[in-house]
Formats: structure tokens, C-alpha cells, sequence
């Protein structure tokens, strides 16, 4: 879907403002500066009683935000992009849950309106080191607000050691909200937390079918022999877990740094997907049902009035 520029709001606010209160903590009023000091009965002098002294109070930046975007660009992974919701091993953005215009999933930009325009930029396949690539072809198209859900490709690997580190993880995402922020400073960028994979492998294990498909090569950290208990697979399981909690914080982390950033607290990786909404083709990726849940969550993150 293409469409015009939306307009956009204002830069975020500046720095934090000060309030100072003074008080002037004159005593027995109306003396004239040159006067004596007033004594006591005994001739001793008194001293003038002064206010305590008062602590600045400072007041926190505003958190602009605008709960009805005019337009949404949506950048990520092949989750946004649809894939398998649709037909197998193809991309369906008709039913994403950012940009899908499908009914049965009411999608971000469904829920804006017919007014709104919007531009699925994800990539099936991407990492967060391309993140920064889909911001400037998103930066392009002047949104009023950014979608990302970005992280599950960092974690499924060949195995652990090939996991995209949490140091790299940040930088790419840094980068990508910094060239963001200053290239659109009046556009929002709404921020999910990364799929609980661990839990997509505990309610998939037992079925025949499911691990047939995972033996594909379809996230191996997390899906490859299923059905190990030994102290090896535990293990690699628990590395995936650690790694997306880890992400997840950093997520968290870089969107507070700016005004115009809302993430979503980690609803998304609290959800608890069930068979049903994940696709027949890999019991992996969201169906329409899984997408159509991923956007009720998100649509609540960005209506709602406080920040997760």
C-alpha cells in the first residue's frame, strides 16, 4: 500500500525544566538595611529566622504521543511480513499485523482507518544488523509512525556461539532509533518485545508433525532435537531464553532514551500462543489468528494512555 505523507508532530521536548522556589526569610519586617540587630532581653543579639532551604523540583521531559497515526511503516522480520500466514513458505502482508489489510486480522493500520496509509518494509529473514537499511527506506516515505519487532533471526542460529551478541544487538538498534529520531523528529516508533520461543517448543515437542517440520533447519538453537531432555539440550534451550530476555532489555533500554519511542512492556513475549495460531506449514510462525493477536496487543501498547 503506498500513499501520501503524513503530517507530523512536533519535535519531542527538550530538556527537563527546573522550578526553584526562593523564599526571602526576613524577620521582624521593615527594618531599613543599615539598622542594628534586634536583641534579646538580655542585651544578646538575635538572629533573623530563615526559611529551609527548598530542593529544586524538577519536572520529566513530556512522552508525546499520538494514539491515531496517520500513517505506519513497519520494519522486522518475516513475522511482520506475514510469512507462512498464508500460503506456505511465502510472505502474506495482506495479514500482518502491522500493515495486513485483511479482516479477519485488523491490523495496526486497519484500526487507524481507511484515511491511513501504510508501507511494510520487513524482510523475512532479517536480522537486526539490517534494521538500520529498512529505517531508511522507511524514512523515506516521511510515516508518522515506525513499527519493529526484530529479534527471534539473532537467536536462531546453527548454534549458541553463532547467536548474534547482546552488544551487537545494541548497537544496530541504537543506530537504527538514533537515525530515526533525527532524520523524523515528529515521527513515534512503536517497539515489540521478541516471541517467548521456549514456549513455542514446549507446546510443539510432543506433536509428531511439529518436529517433523522443525527438522528442516527452522530456528535449530531453540527447535533442533525436540525432544531431548539431556543436559546439552537444556542448556542451548536456556542460552535462547537468556539471549531474548537479554535483547529484550536492550529494547527496552534504547526506546526510553527517546520521547517519541513506546515499547510494549513485553506483552509480546508474554503471550502465551497456542497451536491454533501458529502456522500448519512450520508451528512456528503466527497464522492469521497468531497475527490477529500480535495486533490486538500492539494496538493496545500504542492506544493506550500510560506507557507500558
Amino acid at each position: 500500500m503506498g500513499g501520501s505523507h503524513a503530517d507530523r508532530g512536533a519535535p519531542g521536548a527538550g530538556t527537563p525544566t527546573v522550578h526553584i522556589s526562593d523564599s526571602a526569610g526576613a524577620a521582624g519586617g521593615g527594618r531599613d538595611a543599615g539598622a542594628a540587630p534586634a536583641t534579646t532581653p538580655t542585651g544578646a543579639p538575635t538572629t533573623a529566622p530563615t526559611s529551609a532551604p527548598t530542593t529544586p523540583a524538577t519536572t520529566a521531559p513530556a512522552r508525546p504521543w499520538n494514539p491515531h497515526p496517520r500513517s505506519v511503516a513497519a520494519i522486522g522480520d518475516s513475522i511482520t511480513r506475514g510469512f507462512n500466514a498464508c500460503d506456505p513458505y511465502s510472505d502474506c502482508p495482506d495479514a500482518s499485523w502491522a500493515t495486513g489489510d485483511g479482516g479477519t486480522v485488523d491490523s495496526i493500520s486497519a484500526r487507524l482507518g481507511d484515511s491511513a496509509h501504510s508501507w511494510n518494509l520487513a524482510v523475512s529473514g532479517a536480522h537486526v544488523a539490517d534494521l538500520p537499511g529498512q529505517a531508511r527506506e522507511a524514512a523515506a516515505h516521511k510515516p508518522a509512525m515506525v513499527t519493529v519487532l526484530i529479534g527471534a533471526n539473532d537467536v536462531c542460529a546453527p548454534d549458541t556461539d553463532a547467536m548474534t551478541s547482546v552488544a551487537d544487538f545494541r548497537g544496530s538498534f541504537a543506530a537504527t532509533l538514533a537515525y530515526l529520531h533525527s532524520t523524523l523528529p515528529g515521527t513515534q516508533v512503536l517497539v515489540a518485545s521478541i516471541p517467548d520461543l521456549e514456549h513455542l517448543w514446549r507446546i510443539g515437542r510432543d506433536n509428531v508433525v511439529e518436529r517433523q517440520l522443525w527438522r528442516l533447519g527452522l530456528c535449530p538453537t531453540m527447535l533442533g532435537d525436540a525432544t531431548s531432555q539431556s543436559a546439552a539440550a537444556q542448556a542451548r534451550r536456556a542460552a535462547v531464553t537468556d539471549r531474548i530476555a537479554a535483547f529484550d532489555t536492550v529494547l527496552a533500554q534504547e526506546c526510553a532514551r527517546y520521547a517519541r519511542c513506546r515499547y510494549d512492556g513485553g506483552a509480546v513475549h508474554r503471550y502465551a500462543f497456542t497451536s491454533g495460531e501458529l502456522s500448519r506449514w512450520d508451528w512456528f510462525h503466527p497464522n492469521k489468528a497468531g497475527q490477529a493477536e500480535l495486533a490486538r496487543i500492539l494496538a493496545g501498547v500504542l492506544l493506550s494512555t500510560t506507557t507500558p
